[in-house]
């Protein structure tokens, strides 16, 4: 009898595979963080960063220890085991083949900055959003997670010399932009294509999924959207990288745009979500849906992405 091939478990099992493995990788990962945290610093500190007590001692190098252990290493370790180990595809569930036009790249650079407004007319959309009175506490939980997490940004993004604003694009930028991609286009997008057998249902999927990932409720709107860029961009090029490339310039542009503003060389406040008028807003949207058309048709002249 021959044997299953391990990429061929059904992608329902996949998915309840990769979940448990996720859960028990962050529960290691959170586990170490404390206790390198503790190690060096003391329980104090530990317990400060859990309180959000941002002005105690050490609370930055005790924050960024955590989201190292505790968040990045975890997204970046699970996706990687699950595609070389448990499907033993990585070619497939991650997709880091090159071979794709270069083209694609600044065609990516193209939609990011003129998707801008876009992004901006669903953020302004969902801030407004307001639940139902009889749901009055569900909406008070979820304006003080959003203030937590803001808190939590603002800490990480105190960038005081340009070699603070480089660490920061590094790991806010790049290396967010890699781990992310890895997990979500790379593996979970890969499950729900296999599951659904419809690519469009699974950008959908893994873009909701990312997004809700974020726990960042008045952002899930254009959260939402860059998702499904980011899968559009992974599902036509056959590779990651356009994905990774897109997720760092967004991240990457923040970090630069926030440092530019705290030393007072811009005036405009990054988190300003009012800078465009409604004919942006149109343009915008019709120059995004021209350059997805003109990515999706240089996609398709790409060569076959070699074997691995």
């Amino acid at each position: 009898m021959t044997e299953k091939p391990y990429n061929q478990i059904h992608p329902a099992l996949q998915f309840l595979i990769f979940i448990i493995l996720f859960i028990v990788v962050l529960f290691a990962g959170t586990m170490v963080g404390a206790g390198i945290v503790m190690a060096l610093y003391g329980l104090k500190t530990l317990m400060a960063v859990g309180t959000l007590s941002v002005t105690a001692p050490h609370f930055i190098n005790a924050l960024w220890i955590l989201q190292l252990t505790g968040t990045t290493l975890p997204i970046f370790a699970t996706p990687v085991f699950f595609a070389r180990v448990i499907v033993r595809d990585p070619k497939d569930y991650i997709k880091p083949g090159f071979g794709f036009p270069w083209m694609l790249f600044p065609l990516v650079l193209l939609i990011m900055l003129l998707s801008n407004p876009t992004i901006e007319v669903l953020s302004n959309i969902n801030q407004k959003m307001e639940l139902p009175h009889f749901l009055s506490s569900v909406q008070k939980w979820m304006e003080d997670s959003e203030t937590s997490a803001q808190k939590l940004t603002d800490s990480m993004l105190q960038m005081k010399t340009i070699g603070d604003m480089m660490i920061d694009v590094l790991l806010i930028g790049l290396l967010t932009a890699i781990v992310e991609e890895f997990m979500f286009r790379g593996v979970i997008q890969t499950i729900f294509t296999r599951w659904t057998k419809n690519t469009h249902v699974a950008i959908w999927i893994t873009a909701i999924l990312f997004s809700a990932f974020h726990i960042e409720f008045f952002g899930f709107l254009p959260r939402l959207m860059l998702g499904v860029l980011f899968g559009y961009f992974v599902a036509w090029s056959g590779s990651i990288w356009p994905a990774v490339w897109a997720h760092f310039l967004n991240n990457g542009t923040a970090v630069v745009a926030t440092y530019l503003f705290q030393h007072k060389i811009i005036k405009i406040n990054p988190d300003d979500q009012h800078l465009f008028n409604a004919v942006s807003y149109i343009f915008s949207f019709v120059i995004l849906l021209l350059l997805l058309f003109i990515y999706r048709k240089t996609a398709s002249e790409k060569k076959q992405i070699p074997e691995y």
